[in-house]
């Protein structure tokens, strides 16, 4: 055997070595200890921005990281509390228990609550408005979603004053006209919430998105972020989850003729939670492609809900969406530079990078990662936190398993 080939079978051999580890790791992994870790780092995510607004500093201590700071700082602060919000909803919509956790959830049920009251008071220091900017109507949307998923903890305890503001709110955004993009479904959301609390949404602004985004639709489970097709992860950091979402709302009303679309969006939206499924590496990493990157494993927003609905595909098992979740996700919590030093999250997608930021990323944008964590919804019960963990499509194929083939969707 000659020199070239040493080298080669010595890294083949330490290729095989690296994968292998990687699978036990992998496959030893349990449940219940992967869900105390998401929990801490949700709350690790959320503390600085729900205990600075629920004592109305938010404004006063959250840093703005932004290519252009003041322009960014009419819009950062309601980024950071909408986009937190809804990443945190299902896991507050399953209410206070007497155990260790149901008592923490209780404890950020009324942090959340108080951190509402505040941001609708007009004279409040962290009174947010949703009209002032055009990125208001984004996270306008966000807080709206918010709602939609956590209905019982978040607005069911509010006080009539604030449930009149915060529905004012939501149509002072009507101002704001969306762009031709993905934007047309954050005036949906908000419409989907103004119907479901308000008994006013505007069914219009509703019908015109969803059925722009029918129209959009390009194949295999991919929608357009407009006429065109984008390489980034916009179909799961938006367009899927809003367009269950307003769905969702509708198709329960016999004389809406947009509920005939509801099955087909949740076949779709199945099909891309498995892409994104296949996307991730046995390392836990993933593609960098596209724009929004700085949102980190919030591009799997959509993975995590459709885990969450109980609607993955049956060739994808719970536990191996919950592996390679964790993988993901603690790969990129743990890199250093992720936080600054009081705890606030910084630009970037592994670490602190903040050229990677586009010019309306700021600090309050990176929030949309807590997306991530909606599986926390499903109660430690749930088959999804049960046993060691299952190896991810990409595991099983990088360590020698024979897997069965992958195929498209035809509508």
């Amino acid at each position: 055997m000659n020199k070239k080939q040493k080298i080669s079978c010595l890294l083949f051999l330490l290729f095989s070595i690296t994968v292998h580890a990687q699978l036990r790791y992998a496959t030893e992994n349990d449940g219940r200890d992967e869900r105390q870790f998401f929990i801490q780092s949700l709350t690790r995510i959320a503390d600085p921005v729900l205990n600075a607004l629920s004592k109305n500093e938010l404004h006063k201590l959250m840093p703005v990281e932004a290519v252009n700071v003041k322009e960014r700082s009419i819009t950062t602060h309601l980024e950071a509390f909408g986009r937190l919000l809804s990443g945190m909803s299902y896991w507050l919509e399953l209410g206070a228990a007497n155990t260790p956790e149901g008592m923490l959830r209780k404890k950020y049920i009324d942090l959340s609550l108080r951190c509402i009251r505040n941001a609708f008071d007009s004279s409040s220091a962290d009174f947010m408005y949703f009209n002032k900017d055009r990125q208001h109507v984004v996270d306008a949307a966000f807080f709206a979603e918010a709602l939609l998923r956590a209905p019982t903890q978040l607005w069911e305890p509010l006080d009539a004053g604030t449930k009149h503001r915060i529905l004012a709110a939501f149509k002072s955004s009507r101002v704001i006209t969306p762009s031709y993009t993905n934007w047309l479904l954050f005036s949906a959301t908000i419409e989907a919430a103004l119907m479901k609390f308000g008994n006013e949404g505007d069914e219009l602004r509703m019908d015109y998105a969803i059925k722009q985004f029918m129209l959009w639709y390009k194949g295999d489970g991919a929608y357009g972020d407009g006429p065109d097709f984008h390489w980034d992860y916009y179909n799961s950091f938006v367009i899927h989850p809003m367009l269950l979402e307003t769905l969702d709302v509708i198709r329960t009303d016999p004389k809406n003729p947009n509920t005939k679309y509801y099955a087909d969006e949740l076949k779709r939206a199945q099909r891309y939670a498995a892409v994104q499924e296949r996307l991730i590496s046995p390392e836990g990493t993933y593609p960098v492609i596209g724009r929004s990157l700085a949102y980190r494993f919030g591009a799997f927003h959509l993975l995590s809900k459709v885990a969450y609905m109980h609607a993955l595909p049956a060739e994808v098992q719970p536990q191996q969406v919950r592996a390679a979740l964790y993988t993901m996700i603690k790969k990129q919590i743990e890199a250093p530079g992720t936080f600054d030093q009081n705890g606030w999250l910084q630009i970037g997608m592994y670490g602190h990078q903040p050229k990677i930021g586009e010019g309306y990323i700021s600090t309050g944008s990176l929030y949309l990662c807590s997306e991530a964590f909606l599986v926390l919804g499903l109660p430690e019960t749930d088959i999804f936190w049960q046993g060691k963990d299952v190896p991810w499509t990409s595991l099983k194929v990088w360590s020698g398993e024979n897997i069965s083939t992958d195929h498209a969707i035809t509508n």
